[in-house]
C-alpha cells in the first residue's frame, strides 16, 4: 500500500458516506483513480465489506458474551456449520490456548444467554463451554490506527513518479 491507498482507506473509515466524487476532490486525484484503487483494494481483500456497523444492544440484544467451546477431535467444521445457523452467534474464531473456538454471542437477557449456551453445549462435537459475560465495551472494533500505522511506513513514490491506479 502506498500513501494514496492509506489516505483513501482513512477517508473511507472517517467519512464512509462521502462518495467517490468527494474522495477524489479531497485526495486531488481523478474519480477513475479512486475507483481503480478501491477495486484493487477490494480484490486484494484489504476492503472486506461496506456494511454498516450495527449495534446489537439497540436492536434488543444488550447482553454480549464470549463463549469458549471445547470440541471433540475432528468436529470443528460440523460445529462451525451448526454455529452459523444460530443467529445469536455474531462471530466465531478458532483459537490456540484454552478451548478450540471462541464465539461472541448476543442475547436479549441473561435467561436468553443461558438458552444460547445450552444450544451450544448440545451441539454434536461440543464437549464443554466456558462463558465470559461482557460488562462494557472499552475499545470498539477499529482498524483506523492500523491504517495510520501502515501509512506511516508506506514507501512514497519516487521523485517525479506519478501516483496512478
Amino acid at each position: 500500500m502506498d500513501d494514496l491507498d492509506t489516505s483513501l482507506l482513512r477517508l473511507l473509515l472517517e467519512e464512509p458516506r462521502a462518495g467517490m466524487r468527494e474522495y477524489s476532490r479531497i485526495l486531488g486525484v481523478a474519480r477513475g483513480t479512486v475507483q481503480a484503487r478501491l477495486t484493487r483494494l477490494e480484490r486484494r481483500g484489504v476492503i472486506a465489506d461496506y456494511a454498516p456497523q450495527l449495534s446489537p444492544a439497540m436492536m434488543g440484544y444488550p447482553v454480549l458474551a464470549l463463549v469458549h467451546l471445547h470440541l471433540t477431535q475432528g468436529r470443528l467444521n460440523d460445529v462451525t456449520a451448526a454455529l452459523r445457523a444460530m443467529p445469536e452467534v455474531l462471530e466465531a474464531y478458532t483459537i490456540a490456548g484454552e478451548g478450540d473456538l471462541v464465539c461472541r454471542v448476543a442475547a436479549c437477557e441473561n435467561g436468553h444467554l443461558e438458552d444460547v449456551i445450552q444450544q451450544c453445549i448440545e451441539l454434536p462435537g461440543v464437549v464443554r463451554t466456558k462463558t465470559e459475560v461482557i460488562l462494557s465495551e472499552r475499545i470498539s472494533y477499529r482498524v483506523l490506527p492500523l491504517v495510520k500505522q501502515a501509512g506511516s511506513t508506506a514507501t512514497p513514490p519516487a521523485s517525479g513518479q506519478r501516483t496512478t491506479a
